[in-house]
């Protein structure tokens, strides 16, 4: 949510409207996995039009290796989970 909002930030909007609309996305996409018995996958992949919006931005996360490093941070929360217990 914070790198949305610095993002739309730097697109000229203001920060009211930029963490409106962050938020708005984020609870939007939460919202429908949430309620749907489709997996996250395909539920992106229905929403990804060839070329769309949410098409270069999911290309911008894949270069970026953003679904590996997610991955790597729960595993980095769990073991210290561990260790903390």
């Amino acid at each position: 949510v914070e790198a949305m909002e610095a993002a739309a930030v730097g697109l000229g909007l203001s920060p009211e409207v930029a963490h409106v609309l962050a938020v708005q996305t984020a609870r939007g996409a939460g919202v429908m996995v949430s309620q749907s018995a489709d997996s996250a996958e395909t539920l992106r992949h229905n929403v990804t039009s060839p070329g769309g919006t949410t098409a270069a931005a999911i290309a911008q996360l894949d270069d970026h290796q953003v679904k590996q490093a997610v991955e790597s941070a729960v595993k980095a929360a769990h073991q210290r989970s561990i260790e903390l217990s």
